[in-house]
C-alpha cells in the first residue's frame, strides 16, 4: 500500500512538473514573439538557443505526457480487473470509504 501511495504522489508531482513546464514554454514563446523585432548578433544567437531549448522541452513534455497517460491506463485496467475478480471486497471498500468521508464531512459542519 505504501508503494501505491508513493506512486500516486509521484504521478501527481509529474503532472505538476508537466504543468509548470507548459507554463514556462508558453512564457518563453511569448518572449520570443515579443523580441522578434530586436536586431543584433547577440540577440539572434540567444533567440536561436532559446528556440532550440524550447523545441527540446516540448518533445520531452510530449514523452512525459504519454508516459503519464499510459500509467493512468494501466492503473485503470488493474482497478477494473480487481473489481471484477473481487466484487464484494470492492463494494465493502467503497462503503467503508463512503462512511469515513461522510463522517469527516459531518464533523466539519
Amino acid at each position: 500500500m505504501n508503494t501505491e501511495l508513493s506512486g500516486v504522489e509521484g504521478e501527481v508531482s509529474k503532472e505538476k512538473l508537466m504543468q509548470d513546464l507548459r507554463v514556462v514554454v508558453a512564457d518563453a514563446e511569448e518572449l520570443l514573439r515579443a523580441t522578434a523585432g530586436q536586431a543584433g548578433e547577440k540577440v539572434s544567437a540567444v533567440r536561436e538557443r532559446i528556440q532550440e531549448n524550447l523545441d527540446a522541452a516540448k518533445e520531452r513534455l510530449a514523452v512525459a505526457q504519454e508516459h503519464v497517460a499510459e500509467k493512468t491506463r494501466q492503473a485503470a485496467m488493474a482497478t477494473d480487473e480487481y473489481v471484477h475478480e473481487n466484487p464484494w471486497k470492492a463494494v465493502g471498500i467503497a462503503a467503508g470509504v463512503g462512511l469515513i468521508v461522510g463522517m469527516l464531512i459531518s464533523r466539519g459542519r
